[in-house]
């Protein structure tokens, strides 16, 4: 009996272009590790920079400036760079088979995942637009509690396991079904015009779904931190991302990403307990939770572990933390249980 390979590894054991050639799959390797290690060069010469600075008057209580702008520009690449890497896997699944006749085909994925990037956009300044209308309305430490919420929820969908169990059995699944279906149906010059069309409509929808999940989850570190925070974190999340996918769709290199989809998962978890210990505080400022003190682990939490990981000396924001934590790693024991 033929052995069941999981998507995830078809896709890290042969090059997107079958019928193309692999050319240096270690140098590119070489590159992506690169690229991930000045990640981690960038986080310690920050933490060395800024990271023993002082919160602004000794209260925990007061979001940090100027030092907290570091880790969050940092948060935003992560998670921009989690979601490039999650399309560009989707799109170098339908793509893989075709031979080099179908770039026609090729190109109309491309074009659909330009056009989805511009809706992205679009989708961006839609709502920046609303949320600003209700600003005038709303009290601006209520709407950046809610949309930290909703970011937290995007975050949780993001990690959870179940969802990227599901995501690779049935999301990547249901995009190449979709492809054979379209290649099968070109039989006529009707049935060309509809492939190129499909073929596009994939591109869009692979690309837009990550798109949409940026959108709402930067709208919580816009609000609380700027644009310009979201713009520098977003362009660094895009250079890595456009560094896999050049190595991916142009040198045809073979890349681990798996291991990239994991090292990232990690770092998206240290995301998410800051995350958690953020909107705790947003919460506790809106008068949305209570605000108990613990006198005795403010002399022993360090400032900057407040600016970095928001661990700041109260019980709800250390409890939202903890079960923060104990979800996303429950659902990972369920996952590897369920496996077994």
């Amino acid at each position: 009996m033929n052995a069941i390979v999981s998507p995830e590894k078809k896709i890290e054991d042969r090059p997107p272009d079958a019928a193309a050639p692999v050319r240096g799959p270690r140098k590119g390797h070489r590159l992506v590790w690169v690229c991930l290690a000045g990640i981690l060069l960038l986080l310690a010469i920050a933490f060395f920079r800024y990271g023993h600075g002082a919160m602004p008057g000794g209260n925990f209580l007061v979001s940090p400036s100027g030092a907290g702008d570091t880790p969050a520009i940092l948060n935003v690449s992560v998670l921009v760079f989690r979601e490039g890497l999650e399309c560009v896997l989707v799109l170098a699944a339908i793509t893989a088979s075709m031979a080099k006749t179908e770039r026609p085909y090729r190109r109309a994925v491309a074009v659909g995942a330009g056009i989805a990037f511009v809706a992205t956009l679009a989708t961006w300044h839609v709502a920046v637009r609303i949320l600003d209308d209700l600003a005038n309305s709303i009290s601006a430490l209520t709407i950046q509690a809610a949309t930290g919420l909703l970011a937290i929820l995007v975050l949780l969908l993001v990690m959870n396991w179940f969802f990227h169990k599901a995501y690779w059995t049935g999301w990547i699944s249901f995009h190449n079904k979709r492809k054979r279906d379209l290649l099968q149906s070109e039989s006529s010059e009707a049935g060309g015009a509809k492939l190129l069309w499909g073929m596009a409509l994939l591109g869009f929808t692979s690309f837009y779904r990550e798109g949409f999940e940026v959108v709402l989850f930067l709208q919580s570190y816009r609000l609380r931190l700027g644009g310009a925070v979201v713009l520098w974190g977003a362009v660094l999340g895009v250079a890595f991302s456009g560094i896999v996918a050049i190595l991916t769709f142009v040198a045809h290199s073979r890349l681990p990403y798996r291991k990239m989809m994991v090292f990232t998962g990690l770092m998206l978890a240290v995301v998410l307990l800051v995350m958690v210990g953020e909107q705790a505080q947003e919460m506790q400022l809106a008068h949305w939770l209570p605000t108990t003190y613990l006198p005795r682990l403010a002399n022993v939490i360090p400032p900057w572990m407040g600016v970095w990981l928001s661990i700041f000396p109260t019980v709800e924001t250390l409890v939202a933390q903890l079960l923060a934590g104990i979800l996303v790693f429950g659902s990972y024991l369920t996952a590897q249980s369920s496996h077994t």
